[in-house]
């Protein structure tokens, strides 16, 4: 009798063992899902699924054709994690439908130079120079931002940050009395024979055969608050998972394929 009852508990006990193994075995192989842009995104992530997988983590890439999806998922716990926006645009989607989402790290910067057909150095600006900027308020206002950072100009406390989009009118010092034009985004490479600088997007910049690293004459820095980033929602944020792949991202292989593939175009930002 005592036997058959040893038998029973010991058979329980190799069942109960294999429960735990099996859903801890679940939990390794969870899928983590990230919602990101199709083009250089899409081709950055393709290289962090393989680093991810060497250390046990199981990333699957789902990529959407506009920047509205991607967060309105990630909310609605339909993703686990999305990567394609920076934190001015995420700041201002949290304040207008209220998404429960934080930055868990950064990725990447496509940055905006000044560029100039004149000069070698912001430095040599001189007086009275012309400066064309983008005339939309979220270029202008990255715009002004690098000018500032290059001490070319000096803004208005709290313009330019936290949502409050600069524009020359929240100029504060301009000691070479520096001449703003605001001109359309794509207009910009085609009027630096008529000005002494021009801000320019990378986008537009390549366009026109400029090379971000090589010509620019200055640069934003790859931590700007336009540097683009991984973000999950708030309750996942000290979850290993999100370690891991922040930590995949923001590895050597990642960071030599942007080098290689993108040639300055977009340029690590970390």
């Amino acid at each position: 009798m005592q036997r058959r009852t040893l038998i029973k508990v010991f058979s329980a006990a190799l069942a109960s063992a294999a429960l735990v193994t099996s859903f801890g075995a679940h939990a390794d192989d969870k899928v983590i899902k990230v919602g990101t842009i199709s083009g250089p995104d899409a081709q950055i992530w393709s290289v962090v699924q393989k680093v991810a997988k060497r250390e046990g983590l199981n990333v699957k890439v789902i990529e959407f054709n506009d920047y509205v999806q991607p967060n309105a998922a990630l909310d609605a716990g339909d993703l686990d994690a999305n990567s394609f926006q920076h934190q001015p645009y995420l700041d201002s989607q949290i304040k207008q439908r209220g998404y429960k989402i934080v930055n868990a790290g950064l990725t990447y910067i496509s940055p905006l130079g000044i560029y100039s057909k004149k000069l070698k150095s912001v430095k040599d600006l001189p007086q009275g120079a012309k400066v064309a900027v983008p005339n939309d308020p979220s270029n202008e206002n990255r715009a002004l931002l690098l000018l500032q950072s290059q001490g070319v100009i000096k803004l208005k406390a709290g313009a330019g940050t936290n949502g409050n989009n600069a524009t020359p009118l929240d100029v504060a010092e301009n000691p070479k009395k520096v001449k703003l034009i605001e001109l359309d985004a794509a207009q910009l490479p085609r009027s630096l024979g008529d000005v002494d600088a021009a801000a320019i997007n990378t986008n537009f910049a390549l366009a026109a055969g400029l090379q971000p690293t090589k010509d620019a004459i200055a640069l934003e820095d790859v931590h700007s608050p336009y540097a683009n980033l991984i973000a999950v929602r708030i309750k996942d944020k000290d979850q290993p998972w999100v370690k891991k792949l922040v930590a995949a991202y923001q590895s050597e292989d990642v960071r030599q394929f942007i080098k290689t593939e993108f040639k300055g175009s977009v340029v690590p930002s970390f």
